[in-house]
């Protein structure tokens, strides 16, 4: 993945130019290098388990429940509330507005030494569905599988201006899974290209689900053609250490 950025956006001005590798938040920046038909895909009619982050209140990225009081994202999406101040998410509507409010608890922001992903314990147990994780074998190059996300929706202006406020889908198609593909901060990685849309600014963190199990959190993408995905089957010993599951 060379034609890659990271998603997250407000933490990350590295998502600007489409040329850069960097993460998926939501940006403040105008990108250049993109034709404007980002994402698109689809909106979604119920996700249980999804979350959606705020950092002091501002909506940045996507999460997913994955334990009664454990929230699984990427690492980039915690980078400036690493201490838990300031992170809260809001679980379980496709409405970001809605759903469940919850707190992270500080000093309870689990970062992985080497990989994409974060873990963040919030301050009361949520009942609902909780995000599958599948194990390895679970997603193959080839898959086409599902990305999740309140991501941006525009390329002609910036981008946190037009997060989508109903979560959306879009179906990308498996190009690699682990060996030369690599999340943003090296990790094993599932590298997928456009489907029916594309990950963008604040789908960083989101979910990849191959069939009805999340294999995947939004790393990386340039916003048009190609996305990659943490591939948390590689990462279930440390996420099991942590969340239990």
């Amino acid at each position: 993945m060379s034609l890659v950025r990271n998603f997250a956006g407000l933490a990350g001005a590295v998502i600007a130019g489409g040329l850069l590798a960097v993460p998926a938040q939501a940006a403040d920046t105008t990108p250049q290098d993109v034709q404007p038909y980002i994402i698109d895909g689809r909106e979604v009619d119920s996700a249980p388990w999804a979350a959606r982050l705020f950092v002091n209140d501002q909506e940045t990225c996507t999460a997913s429940i994955i334990a009664p009081e454990w929230v699984l994202t990427a690492q980039h999406c915690v980078a400036d509330a690493a201490d838990g101040n300031g992170l809260s998410f809001n679980i379980g509507d496709v409405d970001q507005t809605k759903g469940e409010h919850a707190n992270a608890i500080p000093g309870e922001v689990h970062i992985h030494d080497t990989a994409d992903i974060a873990l963040v314990k919030i301050d009361h147990a949520v009942q609902t569905d909780y995000a599958p994780l599948g194990d390895a074998g679970t997603v193959n190059t080839g898959d086409t599988v599902q990305a999740y996300g309140w991501g941006a929706t525009c390329t002609d202006k910036p981008e946190i201006e037009c997060q989508a406020p109903i979560l959306k889908v879009a179906d990308v198609n498996v190009t690699g899974v682990n060996g030369d593909c690599t999340d943003y901060r090296g990790g094993q990685a599932i590298c997928a290209s456009r489907g029916d849309g594309i990950p963008a600014g604040g789908d960083s963190g989101g979910p990849m689900f191959a069939g009805d199990k999340q294999v995947g959190v939004a790393s990386t993408s340039d916003r048009a053609t190609s996305t990659a995905y943490v591939n948390i089957t590689e990462y279930r010993d440390w996420i099991s250490s942590l969340a239990g599951v």
